[in-house]
């Protein structure tokens, strides 16, 4: 090697250490680079394995859905414009006998007294279905209007009750001009319409 070459290799030498660290420390190329510093493509196997994450939260779950079947909600009645009366009445058997002197009472108040016979059957026959369903309750609507009387009983016993068609039946044989049944959470509703 010539003595230009050494000199210009010891320029070299001292500009990498100047570059490269403090002075008195060396770099070679072979010692272990600086931290920090980016490591070479070596693959590092971990001694245990990798921490996993916690599971995700779970959302909060909307309501249920409502299990009574689908359909549409009983109309509340209205009773507007018209006389009418009602009575809460225990649900015995003794109760459908009640039910008819109050309804036939009411009428002989608002002037009807030639039909007895057909509100007081009509009226045991509604109170006495209502009392099989089992409430502890039933409660008589009487309401007239262009000389027809509405007489209704409820049964405040919830749950569905069994169909009772023979009940129609009978309320038109003993001279209902109409007559119907519903069910809604509040009970049965059983009524029938006289002509005064």
């Amino acid at each position: 090697m010539s003595v230009t070459g050494t000199a210009e290799f010891g320029r070299l030498e001292e500009s990498s250490r100047s570059a490269r660290g403090p002075p008195g420390r060396v770099y070679d190329g072979w010692s272990a680079p600086k931290l920090g510093a980016p490591m070479a493509s070596v693959e590092h196997t971990p001694d245990h394995p990798p921490k996993t994450p916690p599971p995700p939260k779970r959302p909060i779950s909307p309501p249920r859905p409502d299990t009574r079947p689908a359909g549409a909600a009983r109309p509340r009645m209205h009773v507007r414009n018209r006389r009418s009366a009602n009575w809460a009445l225990e649900a015995a058997p003794w109760s459908a006998g009640r039910a008819a002197r109050r309804v036939l009472g009411r009428l002989h108040e608002w002037g009807y007294g030639e039909i007895d016979q057909v509100a007081a059957g009509v009226t045991e026959l509604l109170v006495r279905t209502a009392v099989a369903d089992g409430g502890r309750r039933v409660s008589v609507h009487l309401a007239d209007q262009s000389r027809q009387a509405l007489i209704v009983a409820l049964s405040h016993c919830p749950g569905p009750a069994a169909a009772h068609d023979a009940v129609l039946r009978e309320l038109t044989r003993l001279g209902a001009v109409s007559c119907g049944t519903d069910t809604a959470d509040d009970g049965r509703r059983v009524w029938a319409l006289l002509d005064l």
